[in-house]
């Protein structure tokens, strides 16, 4: 069915121009509906994100499903105070004046979405579209189909179109609603399609949030403790198959360690997903045979430590360390996304601060280590994103904490207030 973009707008416009979708009142009710509905239907969206990637029950569950009722119950309870006027000091040349910052909504925002996590970063930018007082257009990705129908039909369930809408489809779609002037667009996924977004919404001067990617870097100095780092690492790195915009992207490894942190994530490895991982329920696929392709030519990069095994009929690529990797290879030219963990050795903290800042500004970075200077060192001389220190992907958890890129990796921030 061929979607007229424009009337779809127009309708969201007159909604908006009554003044409803700003009420705190009409907020907080459309959040506690859609959070009902996506309780009810929890055993749909756990099947579909097993059709298209194999994701696990649990895993959808906490990855997917809790993150967005976590971010709902947070706006559920500091709406009022998040929306309430800002009252702010004034100078005493204006005796008697009082000042305040008023908060308003945007308008009618645009959701484009991606296919990692297809439930969750569709629905966590549609949360804050409508704690804001907006009206929203999602498009979920076309990647993850089984997904964006269940996100789909949610919307369609919570809410009248011309207050949330959901739109299916392609680039096709995409190109034809990025032709629409919107008020705010929110996009997740890669760079070169950022730059994309990013030209289209100049187009019309509108304001985005651009939730991109890069090469995360995970540092690992000598005075870190090994099996911890090996269990966070292998963690943050296969989860979602290594499909995660803020997984370990590389390893930086202190040459003194090397050899022990390498032989500690072989045996975490082993006891995340055993001896048979494409066996194992809770390690996921690729996405398409297409990312498929692309990984496996990166196996050819340096020598497999551990893992390398394919098949490309099951779409199943196991868990890799790479090791006498350089910057040279092309396994290092661009973010990788997928299960495959390429490790580089240093011996010196200043030259991994040289390498990281003279590339482009990455959207995570983890570092694991003891030494308290080391770790203010890191935080005060290194731009990124967001990141941890002797953990992975935890930030992207907290909904208190704003979530976004720097540089390339992204534009503006999003989660809870």
């Amino acid at each position: 069915m061929t979607i007229n973009y424009g009337k779809l707008l127009a309708s969201q416009r007159n909604w908006f121009s009554t003044g409803k979708s700003g009420e705190i009142g009409f907020r907080i009710k459309a959040l506690k509906i859609l959070k009902q509905t996506i309780i009810k239907r929890t055993d749909e969206i756990m099947a579909a994100l097993e059709k298209d990637f194999g994701k696990s029950r649990f895993e959808t569950f906490t990855s997917e499903i809790m993150a967005a009722i976590e971010e709902i119950n947070l706006a559920v309870k500091n709406l009022h105070s998040w929306a309430a006027p800002l009252r702010v000091k004034t100078p005493i040349t204006y005796f008697k004046a009082k000042s305040r910052i008023y908060y308003e909504p945007f308008g009618v925002v645009l959701v484009i979405s991606a296919w990692n996590y297809p439930f969750q970063l569709t629905i966590t930018p549609l949360i804050g579209a409508i704690s804001a007082g907006n009206c929203c257009v999602v498009k979920p990705s076309e990647l993850s189909p089984n997904t964006s129908k269940i996100v789909t039909s949610i919307i369609r369930d919570s809410f009248p179109e011309e207050y949330c809408a959901a739109v299916e489809g392609g680039i096709e779609e995409t190109t034809a609603l990025l032709k629409e002037k919107f008020d705010f667009i929110h996009y997740t996924g890669s760079t070169r399609v950022g730059r994309i977004i990013a030209q289209a919404a100049a187009e019309h001067l509108t304001p985005a949030v651009l939730e991109m990617g890069g090469k995360s870097p995970c540092i690992v100095d000598d005075t870190a403790d090994l099996k911890i780092s090996a269990r966070r690492i292998a963690w943050g790195k296969f989860l979602n198959a290594g499909q995660t915009c803020v997984a370990p992207d590389y390893l930086i490894v202190h040459k003194a360690i090397k050899a022990p942190l390498l032989q500690a994530l072989q045996e975490q490895i082993k006891a995340f997903y055993g001896d048979a991982p494409e066996k194992n329920s809770d390690y996921c696929r690729v996405i398409s045979q297409r990312h498929f392709d692309r990984l496996s030519t990166f196996l050819k990069n340096g020598a497999i430590v551990s893992g390398g095994t394919t098949d490309r009929d099951q779409l199943y690529i196991e868990p890799t360390l790479l090791d006498k990797i350089s910057w040279d290879d092309p396994i290092m030219q661009e973010e990788i996304f997928g299960p495959i963990l390429p490790v580089l050795e240093y011996e010196d903290l200043s030259e991994v601060i040289a390498t990281i800042n003279g590339h482009s500004k990455p959207l995570a970075l983890y570092f694991f280590s003891k030494d308290k200077q080391a770790q203010k060192r890191i935080l005060r001389e290194v731009p990124f994103g967001g990141g941890c220190i002797n953990t992975t992907l935890m930030h992207t958890a907290n909904p208190h904490l704003p979530f976004g890129g720097v540089g390339e990796s992204g534009i503006g921030s999003y989660h809870g207030r």
